[in-house]
């Protein structure tokens, strides 16, 4: 039995974040599906590309009010630009080969082994037909997209957003179940396409982690892209036609499409690792502490979607550093204060920190100040007619005088909000951070005010403070 110094299950994201930091140790890459995980393939690298290309096409259609051409710009048939989209695509995403990173991953030294991973007893797992030890065992599997229970669906022809992003197919009309970051960035690109889109969400808003304003503006954009948005809306039952698939509703309505596009959730993949014989039998994820191991099992560490904390790549990334230096010697802790949080629709919708409910149910004394992005004179050269639409929310701590929380909508925002997550992050002081200066003109021109807002109303808690 080969011995090694490190096993990670998983060849993900997190699992990039573990091995290419580990200098010294002996280090196995245990995968079944493909190297980098899903993000390259079929998750976040695709969904961009998609996204860029949607988002082309709409400035074509603009182009004569933003001064480009003269005339009228005819984007061309939507199922023949979706092909060309779904070709750069696939080129982007390698069309779905993972030779390359596999390769990259065995020129850094690391053994990977390709076949399902299971944990057979401390210092010991099976990859496929292979038996391994190991001294720290990484947990890095990632997550599965989730079915809703809804009778009938499984008669009805559907797609994952794994699947919507590997097909070359552009459905005449789509129905799509979750209102979250990938329903949202999907009903854009199909709708920008030209597919006739219903996008059904349960709850009373989109996006449901955000600011109310923040929802709402997104809320506008995609309903101006021509996707028909509903809320408050439950699916009870699922029925095939001759043209895909009806959807009855809570109250009777039916809503038709060719094909149902499920986005309510993902859950982590820890079916089948084995882990019972280590004594765990996790529930929803794999519970992890700061340091991202997992509490009651000595050398056992979790990193990404598994962990169920913030399900993007970038925690995964960091997570996986985290563990790594904590393998090498350095007691690193995660801090998620500042994570950033993005859904890439143009424009964006980027966050980071907690929201005003969040601080209030964490029992925070906090105040609140907004702008308005069209009040920036970025606004007005970025635009066609009417100034660029977007909104700035700032929450901040009355007691440690300092931002908690940030959301945002407008062209940019996924760059811009850096200013807020790096003032979260840091704990600068308000009146500090309220006297950057900005260059002129740019969105970031949108902190201005709310920032001398805060500053101002802060004063008198600075000021009991100083006595």
């Amino acid at each position: 039995m080969t011995e090694f110094d490190v096993v990670v299950l998983g060849g993900g994201s997190a699992a990039e974040g573990v091995w290419e930091r580990l200098h010294g140790h002996t280090v196995a890459v245990v995968e079944a599906d493909r190297v980098g995980g899903e993000c390259p393939y079929v998750a976040c690298m695709p969904s961009k590309a998609m996204l860029r290309s949607a988002e082309v096409r709409t400035l074509l259609r603009a182009a004569p009010a933003l001064g480009a051409i003269r005339t009228s710009c005819d984007p061309g048939d939507g199922r023949s630009a979706y092909a060309a989209a779904t070709a750069r695509r696939d080129r982007i995403s390698e069309h779905r080969d993972d030779r390359d990173m596999a390769g990259a991953l065995e020129r850094s030294g690391v053994a990977l082994l390709r076949g399902h991973g299971r944990v057979a007893g401390p210092g010991v797992m099976t990859a496929g037909d292979t038996a391994i030890g190991f001294r720290d065992l990484v947990i890095a599997t990632g997550s599965l997209s989730t079915t809703p229970p809804i009778s009938g669906l499984d008669t009805v022809p559907t797609w994952t957003s794994d699947e919507a992003l590997s097909s070359d197919i552009l459905p005449a009309s789509l129905a799509i179940l979750g209102g979250g970051p990938v329903g949202c960035e999907l009903a854009q690109v199909f709708a920008d396409f030209g597919c006739a889109v219903v996008l059904l969400e349960a709850g009373p808003r989109l996006l449901g982690g955000e600011e109310p304003s923040i929802s709402d503006g997104l809320r506008r954009t995609l309903q101006g892209d021509g996707v028909e948005v509903r809320l408050d809306t439950t699916v009870t039952e699922a029925r095939a036609t001759d043209g895909g698939a009806a959807l009855v509703l809570e109250d009777g309505a039916t809503v038709e499409a060719e094909r149902v596009l499920l986005a309510t959730g993902r859950r982590a993949r820890i079916e089948g690792l084995g882990l019972e014989t280590l004594g765990l039998h996790p529930g929803d994820a794999l519970e992890v502490d700061d340091r991202c191991a997992v509490p009651g099992v000595e050398h056992l560490w979790a990193a990404g979607d598994v962990t169920g904390v913030a399900p993007f790549t970038h925690t995964a990334r960091y997570q996986g550093s985290i563990i790594a230096r904590n393998l090498m010697g350095d007691p690193a802790r995660a801090d998620y204060r500042a994570l950033p949080r993005v859904v890439y629709t143009h424009p964006p919708v980027a966050s980071a920190g907690i929201t005003v409910a969040a601080a209030s149910e964490q029992g925070l004394d906090v105040e609140v100040s907004s702008a308005d992005l069209a009040e920036t004179a970025r606004s007005i050269t970025e635009a066609a007619d009417e100034p660029a639409a977007g909104c700035l929310v700032l929450v901040a701590d009355r007691t440690r005088r300092v931002l908690v929380g940030a959301g945002a909508i407008g062209p940019g925002a996924d760059a811009w909000i850096g200013v807020a997550a790096l003032a979260i992050h840091a704990r600068v002081p308000v009146e500090v951070v309220a006297e950057m200066i900005h260059p002129f003109p740019s969105f970031n021109e949108a902190y201005a005010a709310p920032l001398r807002d805060l500053a101002t109303r802060l004063a008198p808690a600075r000021e009991a403070v100083a006595r």
